[in-house]
């Protein structure tokens, strides 16, 4: 071989072999997924964001890295975990409702957060506004604590003779709203409402021991830290043998009687198109928090007869899901 042959085969393999190796080190963005509950409590959620990504053409290990963490039903530990993100340099942060998205946006004010769910984000200070959120912060709400009356409304619908009402809470500023509108709306149907407030796993079981004879209904205030401990709170609702309604079907796929309020699991698979917008280049002061057009009524006809009672036709043909 001539000698500038060789040359020439030497310089491009020079000039090729730093424009692949830089083609190998090409980062995958990466999403930071901060889960509340556990892995299990919280598989419902993840798999219509993932699919919906994947739809999108963001194929986790292939050209998108996950990196998934866990609360536990901590909000708290939200805040560690967004701080190891931000050291991870992740390209956004996913978060579950307002107590773990309020903890995430006090750590980072430079990488988008995206919530999944969040009620009430104008209120408790997550946004500036629905339409203009503003910051790094943006996603869906389920406005909690606009349903809370027809929860009441229902409840009484279903329990005749309802006269004293219990609500639950852990306390938190959402959580509050809730409890107000609540309360408000107890009073116009002219029942005497009684709040528990839950500060503490402890809490829970107190507070039933508490309920004895006190209450004829139980309202239960959604929340991060009530959510993932569904499993462990219905017996304690079913052996009080308590007629109950709360915010998402979940609770009444584990045995409670009633439920209303958004499909979580929809609004997760909505939240894969924000954060595909923007991995795209999209600010997240540019989407509009997205708000919900529809509510869902789930009942358990199975609690409901252990409870004797009686759901009618006109409320079952209401129902999105009847569960026998």
């Amino acid at each position: 071989m001539r000698r500038r042959d060789f040359v020439k085969i030497i310089g491009g393999a020079t000039v090729a072999w730093p424009l692949a190796a830089r083609a190998q080190q090409a980062r995958r963005p990466t999403i930071g997924f901060v889960g509340n509950g556990t892995p299990s409590s919280s598989a419902f959620l993840i798999a219509p964001f993932v699919e919906r990504l994947r739809e999108l053409g963001w194929v986790e290990g292939r050209n998108v890295t996950i990196e998934y963490r866990w609360t536990d039903g901590n909000p708290q530990r939200a805040a560690e975990i967004a701080a190891e993100f931000v050291r991870m340099k992740v390209d956004v942060i996913h978060t579950t409702g307002n107590e773990v998205s309020l903890e995430v946006k006090k750590v980072t004010s430079v990488i988008p957060i995206v919530f999944g769910v969040a009620g009430d984000p104008v209120g408790t200070g997550l946004v500036a506004s629905l339409a203009r959120p503003g910051g790094n912060v943006t996603g869906l709400s389920n406005q909690l604590p606009d349903a809370a009356g027809k929860r009441i409304e229902i409840l009484r619908e279903v329990v005749p003779g309802l006269r004293r009402l219990a609500i639950m809470a852990h306390v938190n500023p959402l959580s509050a709203l809730d409890v107000d509108e609540a309360k408000t709306a107890a009073k116009t149907l002219s029942l005497d409402a009684t709040t528990i407030a839950i500060r503490e796993q402890e809490d829970i079981a107190r507070a039933f021991d508490s309920l004895k004879g006190s209450a004829d209904a139980l309202y239960v205030v959604n929340s991060n830290f009530l959510n993932p401990r569904r499993m462990q709170i219905i017996p304690f609702v079913l052996v009080a043998r308590l007629p109950a309604i709360f915010a998402s079907r979940q609770w009444v796929e584990a045995g409670g009687l009633l439920s209303y309020g958004t499909n979580v699991a929809n609004l997760f698979r909505r939240s894969g198109d924000y954060v595909d917008r923007i991995l795209r280049g999209t600010k997240p002061a540019d989407l509009p928090v997205e708000q919900p057009t529809k509510f869902d009524l789930t009942i358990n006809l199975s609690t409901a007869k252990a409870l004797g009672l009686d759901i009618s036709p006109t409320l079952r043909a209401r129902a999105d899901e009847v569960i026998e």
